[in-house]
């Protein structure tokens, strides 16, 4: 009776580590260099399934669920307030940097 070790698959160990906030910032920080706007959006409903869900989400954000959802689906669009809405509940907010300068050739 010679059992493998049980190894966590790779989205295991991320759920795992979305829970504290500066991880869950390096995600979605690292989502957001990627300049990807559906990676964007699957990195945010991935830390809100981890905070609780989308329910949850909708009753601390006060937004309406299916809105909630839309907006973070493969194909949404959230606007600014609503993404504010969002990183807050996660104990996040947006901020804004200077793109590195680009190299001359």
């Amino acid at each position: 009776m010679n059992q493998k070790p049980k190894t966590k698959s790779f989205r295991e160990y991320l759920l795992e580590n979305l829970s504290d906030s500066a991880q869950a910032a390096e995600y979605i920080n690292a989502a957001l260099q990627e300049k990807d706007a559906e990676f964007l959006l699957t990195a945010l409903r991935d830390v809100a399934e981890v905070r609780g869900g989308m329910s949850k989400l909708s009753r601390a954000t006060k937004l309406n669920r299916s809105n909630l959802y839309h907006a973070l689906s493969s194909k949404g669009d959230p606007g600014v307030r609503t993404l504010e809405k969002v990183l807050h509940v996660f104990g996040l907010r947006l901020s804004v940097m200077p793109e590195m300068a680009k190299r001359a050739a």
